[in-house]
């Protein structure tokens, strides 16, 4: 099952995560011992639509549709910043910064998250 949304096209990524962290058990337990936490991510798109996925690497290491179950931190940014986020193209620090990622949560869980979209950077075409 695909998680991708046609409104949102950078959330192919999701799809390009799953696929990381799923690639065999040993990779689905490094990405649960590296993450420890549930991220959860709205998306808002050009139309200004939202959506969520999540990534729970707390308990089962798997990529899901809505926001999870009770989300270690939220992820909220724009669909077109996530897809530079996911490409390596923007820097998760700069966009908190600036105000285009907004954080709920644990922050500090959040700086987790980078290894985990870097391994995902080599397998999404975005």
């Amino acid at each position: 099952m695909s998680l991708k949304n046609d409104k949102f096209p950078s959330s192919a990524a999701f799809d390009a995560i799953n696929t990381a962290i799923s690639a065999s058990e040993a990779d689905r337990k490094d990405a649960i011992k590296q993450g420890n936490a549930v991220f959860a991510f709205t998306l808002k798109n050009a139309a200004g639509e939202t959506d969520s996925w999540h990534i729970d690497l707390k308990n089962k290491g798997t990529v899901g549709k809505g926001l999870g179950e009770k989300p270690t931190v939220t992820l909220q940014l724009s669909e077109a910043d996530f897809g530079s986020l996911v490409a390596g193209k923007a820097n998760a620090q700069r966009l908190f910064m600036s105000g285009k990622l907004k954080i709920k949560g644990d922050v500090m869980k959040a700086t987790k998250l980078d290894p985990i979209l870097k391994k995902a950077q080599t397998k999404a075409k975005l």
